[in-house]
C-alpha cells in the first residue's frame, strides 16, 4: 500500500520507520518530514492542516492510508475531510480531538463519565483566575485550555509562580490557546503514559511508557515537550492498567459515543498513579513524543497492522505481540531549549551509528543543508535503543549519544532514573 504520514518530528520518523518494516508498505510519503525521514520516505511540502490540500495529494498519488501524527491537523479536521472522501485514515475527528484541543471539554467528559481526575475550575478572565489561585494556594497546576505544542502547562510550586503563569497565558504567551485556562489541584504520585487504540467501538491497549518532562536532571527546571522516555513503565502494572481501562478509558469512550462523537485513533492517557490508584492527568489524541519512539521500537512492523485495523474498525480481531524487552530514547536538544535557541548548527557522527531494530536515531528538528545534517528545532534527535533490560537499553542509548559530535546540543544524563 501507499502510505502518507503527516508530520515532521521524532514521533513521525518513528511511525515511518515502523511502517517501513512492514512488507505491505510500498511507497511511503512524509509531509513535511525531516532529514532523517528522507532516508526512508519521499518528503513533500504540503500544508498538513488543509484537508483539501491533503486530499488532493492523496488522489494524485494513489495513497491508500493516511497516518496523522501531530495534534494540529486533527484539531483542524483533516481526518474528517479524508473520511468524507472514503480515504482510510488513522486519527480522530475534529469533534473527538477536543479531548486534547480543549482541557475544559475533557474535564466535562470526565465529569459525565465519572472518571477519576484532578479537581478543577475553568476561567475566561484573568482577575477571577488570580482570585481562585489566591484562595486555593500552591502547589497548583495552570493549563492553557487549547493546543500549545505541549508547553501550555505550568506546575506551579508557589503562588507567585501560578500568578505569573496566568499573566503569561492571558497575556498572549500561547496565543488563542491561553484565552481560557483550567486550574487544577496538584496531584501527587508518579506519572506514566498508557496508550490505547480505539476504533469507535473497541479499545486495545498497546503499551506503556514514562516521559521526562522537565529540562534538568532529577526532574528540575521548566517543562518541555519531553527529554526522554522508556517503555514499559514499571509503575503501570497489570492491575493499574486494568483499573485505567475500567475506570477511565471505557467510561470516556462510552461518553464520547453518547455525545455522537465516537473516538477513533490512539488515545494517549496521561496518568498520575499513587498507591496503585490511577487518576487522569490529561488526554492526548495522538502518540506522545518521545513516547512514540520507544513504543514503535518495541512494536516494529506490527505497528502498521495495528493502525490499519484501528482505522478499518477491526480492533476486535487484533492482538499485540510484545517482546519481553525494554526501550529507551534520549532527546538531544539545542542549547537554550525550552527557551530561545539557535538553528543551523551542524551535527556530525550520525553516519557511523547503527540503524537496526535495536538501535535507531529518530530525527525531530533536523534539515539537510548542502549534504550536512543541521539542527532546525528545539528538540533535534531521539537516540533510541532496545535491550533485554532497561539498564541495557540505557547503556546502548547513551553509548550512541557519546558518538554524536554536536557542541551546540545537550541531553539529560538520567533518563530512566525512576525505574533504575
Amino acid at each position: 500500500m501507499n502510505i502518507l504520514i503527516l508530520g515532521g518530528g521524532g514521533r513521525e520518523h518513528a511511525l515511518a520507520w515502523a511502517a517501513k518494516q512492514n512488507p505491505k508498505c510500498d511507497r511511503l510519503f512524509a509531509a513535511p518530514g525531516n532529514a532523517g525521514m528522507a532516508n526512508i520516505a519521499e518528503c513533500i511540502s504540503l500544508n498538513i492542516e488543509d484537508g483539501d490540500a491533503v486530499l488532493a495529494f492523496v488522489h494524485l498519488n494513489a495513497i491508500d492510508f493516511v497516518i496523522i501524527g501531530p495534534e494540529a491537523p486533527l484539531a483542524a479536521g483533516v481526518a474528517d475531510a479524508l473520511r468524507a472522501a472514503n480515504v482510510l485514515c488513522f486519527g480522530p475527528s475534529k469533534a473527538a480531538a477536543q479531548l486534547e484541543a480543549s482541557k475544559h471539554f475533557t474535564k466535562s467528559v470526565c465529569d459525565a463519565a465519572g472518571a477519576p481526575t484532578a479537581a478543577y475550575a475553568h476561567f475566561t478572565e484573568l482577575e477571577a483566575a488570580r482570585a481562585y489561585v489566591t484562595e486555593q494556594g500552591a502547589p497548583i497546576v495552570i493549563k492553557a485550555d487549547g493546543l500549545a505544542a505541549g508547553k501550555g502547562v505550568v506546575v506551579a510550586m508557589t503562588e507567585s509562580e501560578a500568578l505569573d503563569a496566568l499573566d503569561d497565558m492571558f497575556g498572549g504567551a500561547f496565543g488563542a490557546a491561553g484565552a481560557e485556562v483550567v486550574i487544577e489541584e496538584f496531584m501527587e504520585g508518579e506519572e506514566a503514559s498508557f496508550f490505547v487504540l480505539c476504533d469507535g467501538v473497541d479499545a486495545l491497549p498497546i503499551g506503556t511508557a514514562q516521559d521526562h518532562k522537565r529540562v534538568g536532571e532529577g526532574d528540575t527546571g521548566p517543562n518541555t515537550g519531553g527529554m526522554g522516555a522508556y517503555s514499559p513503565a514499571p509503575v503501570l502494572t497489570d492491575a493499574v492498567a486494568r483499573a485505567t481501562m475500567e475506570q477511565i478509558v471505557r467510561p470516556t469512550l462510552k461518553e464520547m459515543s453518547r455525545r455522537g462523537t465516537p473516538y477513533q485513533g490512539v488515545l494517549y492517557v496521561g496518568l498520575m498513579i499513587k498507591d496503585g490508584a490511577p487518576r487522569l492527568v490529561e488526554y492526548n489524541v495522538r502518540f506522545g513524543d518521545p513516547e512514540c519512539q520507544v513504543l514503535m521500537m518495541r512494536l516494529g512492523a506490527q505497528a502498521l497492522d495495528l493502525l490499519q485495523a484501528c482505522a478499518e474498525g477491526r480492533l476486535s480481531e487484533a492482538k499485540v505481540h510484545w517482546a519481553d524487552d525494554h526501550a529507551m530514547t534520549v532527546v538531544m536538544a539545542a542549547d537554550g531549549y525550552p527557551g530561545a535557541y539557535e538553528k543551523g548548527s551542524m551535527i556530525s557522527g550520525l553516519d557511523g551509528l547503527s540503524a537496526s531494530s535495536r538501535d535507531m536515531v529518530f530525527h525531530a528538528g533536523t534539515a539537510n543543508k548542502d549534504g550536512a545534517i543541521v539542527a532546525s528545532g528545539g528538540r533535534v534527535l531521539n537516540i533510541t535503543a532496545r535491550g533485554a533490560t532497561l539498564q541495557e537499553a540505557r547503556d546502548r542509548a547513551y553509548a550512541m549519544v557519546d558518538q554524536i559530535d554536536w557542541p551546540e546540543g545537550f541531553c539529560r544524563r538520567d533518563i530512566g532514573w525512576r525505574a533504575l
